[in-house]
C-alpha cells in the first residue's frame, strides 16, 4: 500500500465507533480501595461485552543496553502478590527480565473504550511452580514450550513445522514432560492506571499508587 493511500484510510478510520463501542460512564469516587478489585471487575465486563481475547495485553520490557522492547501476551492470573504472565527464560524478554526485572502491562478493550497500565518489578517463580502453570494449559501450549528455541533465529518454515509436529508428539505422549526454561513470572505493581474513554474527550484517568502501607489513589488529566 503506498505511503497516500495509507495517510488516507489513517483519516478514514473512527475511534469508539458507537456501533461497536459503548462508552460507559465511570466516577473514580466510587472505586474500590484496591486496583486488583477494580481490575477483576473491569475485566469480567470486557468478557460480557464480548471483548475478543480480553486477556491478552501489551508486555514492556528493557533490555541491558537500555532498549526498549514490547510485545503481546497472555495473562496467566492476577491475585494479591501480582500480574502473572509466562515466557522461556531464555527468550528476548527473559533476557531482559534477568537484568532489568521491570516492566510494564497494558490492556486494551476498546469495546469499552477502556484501558488498564500496570508497572512494577517482576519475579520469577520457582521451577516447580511454573511447570504446574505450564501443565494445567492446554497440549497446545505444552507443545510451544517444547518447541522451543524461541527468539532465536530460524532457518526455514519448514524447520519449525518439523520441530513443532515433533513437540506436539512429545506432549500428547507425555503431557507432564516438563520444559526446563519455562518460567512464570509475576509483576507486583507499583501503579496501576484504569483509563475510561468519554465521548467528549474528557476521558477519566485513575491511578493507583503503592505506598508500601496501601494503596493512593489519584486522577491524571487525559
Amino acid at each position: 500500500m503506498a505511503q497516500k493511500d495509507l495517510h488516507e484510510l489513517l483519516r478514514s478510520l473512527r475511534v469508539w465507533d458507537p456501533r461497536a463501542t459503548q462508552l460507559r460512564p465511570f466516577d473514580p469516587d466510587t472505586a474500590p480501595p484496591t486496583p486488583l478489585t477494580l481490575f477483576t471487575s473491569w475485566f469480567a465486563e470486557a468478557v460480557a461485552a464480548g471483548q475478543p481475547e480480553p486477556h491478552t495485553m501489551s508486555l514492556a520490557t528493557v533490555d541491558e543496553e537500555g532498549r526498549p522492547d514490547v510485545r503481546i501476551v497472555m495473562l496467566h492470573g492476577a491475585d494479591v502478590d501480582g500480574w502473572s504472565f509466562a515466557t522461556h527464560a531464555t527468550s528476548r524478554k527473559g533476557r531482559a527480565l534477568s537484568v532489568r526485572p521491570y516492566a510494564a502491562l497494558t490492556f486494551y478493550w476498546p469495546v469499552l473504550g477502556r484501558q488498564v497500565r500496570v508497572r512494577g518489578p517482576v519475579t520469577s517463580a520457582p521451577a516447580e511452580e511454573s511447570q504446574a502453570d505450564l501443565h494445567a494449559r492446554s497440549t497446545g501450549a505444552l507443545a510451544a514450550a517444547l518447541t522451543g528455541r524461541q527468539s532465536e533465529e530460524l532457518s526455514s518454515v519448514a524447520e519449525l513445522r518439523e520441530a513443532s509436529q515433533a513437540a506436539w508428539e512429545r506432549a500428547r505422549e507425555h503431557p507432564d514432560e516438563p520444559s526446563p526454561t519455562w518460567t512464570l513470572y509475576r509483576l507486583r505493581p507499583e501503579t496501576v492506571e484504569f483509563f475510561q474513554g468519554d465521548p467528549e474527550r474528557r476521558h477519566v484517568r485513575l491511578e493507583y499508587r503503592s505506598t508500601g502501607f496501601g494503596w493512593s489513589r489519584g486522577l491524571l488529566w487525559p
